[in-house]
């Protein structure tokens, strides 16, 4: 792993990384929960500058609302291994933000000029006629931090949600929402507008609007924003010309979530030829839906420009190493009977969840693993199983070539069973889990060595 300069947040993220690696399985960070996620690719990694949900108390937040306090970022050289490089920005070191808001929300950051600039929302201190919702801005030399915040919010943007984006000719320009989107052009030392903010026409009428993203391909410059067409967020975008518009509405990226989470918030980037997706869902908190995380899915293009819509998924992105615990409850495909996932403790969701068969010959699938060319000897299997049962891991399909058999034995408690390789194949497959007797097993994970 590439090693970078410790600040004094760094330095702790570095042991909380080793303890608890981070997958690129959704949600792609599950020790925390993170929304809102902006994806840059700096220096051939991908950063992610999420804001950083919290559960409200009394004295500390609005109990039932949104909650959150500072920034982190994480970064990742291959969207599988992340590195949490900690708090960035703190409601409690910025001169003009309320520190009882607990309102950092949706943050984004670009880089210009041998400089990083973060830019995130807070609600402000009042003083005179000064009060809601102000977008300040944190610089840095490196993109992990550490981040200076400015003495003060930016002059006449009054708002949420800001995205920075710089134009191929070298114009910059901020996007940010209030009711409506608003654009404005940004000078060159990328701390002070350069022009009015104006409204973004032709969007859609009614419904909360937020949330913009900007990105341009082949000439064709993409507005992204969540927007309230029924009864929760879906993620749509409008194309133009020009980064100021006109832009005409032109589809949808993501659908309303299936979980019923109100909000979504997206970010479109480019890494190594493909083009991703980055959004949240409350997965790791589905009775309460202002505790979010981070995911990612692959984003692809139709010829004439219009994208593709994106289904969210479990499995996310990226390779699996075969030697790293493989969370087959974030599965690719499952049978349709037979199959269900649970949280592994419902009164700590960030352990994660697990696998339960329950009828013979129920299967479940776990994408792109990719088994190296070494010979790989045996497999763990992490599973409990009150009755015992049979298991077996096949490669791509539920007939595919036998990797490997193993017997769970009977108890009450997790255990973690080797078991041989039966006959090693080197390469990249989807393993397939499959319950060969009418027993109750359940998997947190399986690894091979």
């Amino acid at each position: 792993m590439r090693k970078f300069e410790l600040n004094q947040f760094t330095f702790v993220a570095f042991f909380i990384f080793m303890a608890n690696n981070l997958f690129a399985q959704n949600p792609f960070i599950q020790d925390q929960y993170t929304a809102d996620p902006s994806a840059r690719v700096f220096e051939g990694r991908v950063y992610v500058y999420p804001s950083h949900d919290i559960l409200a108390e009394e004295g500390k937040g609005r109990p039932g609302w949104f909650c959150m306090e500072d920034y982190h970022v994480f970064s990742s050289p291959n969207l599988t291994e992340w590195t949490d490089h900690g708090v960035i920005v703190s409601q409690n070191n910025v001169d003009w933000v309320d520190s009882t808001s607990y309102s950092m929300w949706a943050p984004d950051c670009i880089y210009r000029n041998g400089k990083y600039y973060f830019y995130f929302p807070a609600g402000v201190k009042r003083t005179g006629t000064r009060r809601g919702f102000s977008i300040g801005v944190a610089v840095s030399d490196k993109p992990y931090g550490p981040f200076t915040p400015q003495p003060e919010p930016i002059e006449n943007v009054r708002g949420i949600d800001p995205n920075p984006f710089i134009d191929k000719d070298g114009q910059a320009y901020l996007y940010w929402s209030a009711r409506n989107i608003y654009v404005a052009k940004l000078k060159e030392n990328m701390l002070e507008l350069a022009s009015e903010p104006q409204i973004i026409e032709n969007l859609p009428e009614k419904g909360l609007k937020e949330g913009p993203y900007m990105f341009e391909r082949n000439g064709i410059y993409y507005l992204t924003y969540p927007h309230v067409e029924n009864k929760t967020e879906r993620l749509e975008y409008a194309i133009g010309d020009f980064p100021m518009g006109p832009f005409k509405v032109t589809g949808v990226i993501m659908d309303e979530l299936p979980s019923g989470c109100w909000t979504n918030h997206q970010s479109i980037i480019e890494f190594k030829s493909q083009w991703y997706l980055f959004y949240h869902n409350n997965d790791m908190s589905p009775q309460f839906d202002k505790n979010r995380s981070s995911m990612i899915d692959s984003l692809f293009f139709n010829q004439d420009g219009t994208i593709k819509k994106v289904i969210p998924t479990l499995r996310g992105v990226g390779l699996t190493d075969a030697s790293q615990k493989i969370q087959i409850d974030r599965y690719s495909y499952k049978s349709d009977k037979g199959v269900s996932i649970a949280f592994l403790d419902t009164l700590n969701m960030f352990a994660g969840w697990k696998a339960k068969l329950d009828t013979t010959n129920a299967w479940i699938q776990y994408n792109s693993v990719n088994l190296g060319s070494h010979n790989l000897k045996s497999i763990k299997v992490k599973a409990s199983s009150k009755t015992g049962g049979a298991l077996q891991i096949r490669l791509n399909k539920t007939d595919g070539p036998m990797l490997a058999e193993v017997e769970i034995p009977k108890g009450d408690e997790w255990d973690i069973i080797n078991s041989p390789v039966s006959e090693f194949q080197p390469g990249i497959f989807n393993l397939v889990i499959l319950l060969k007797d009418n027993k109750n097993v359940e998997i947190d994970w399986i690894s091979f060595e």
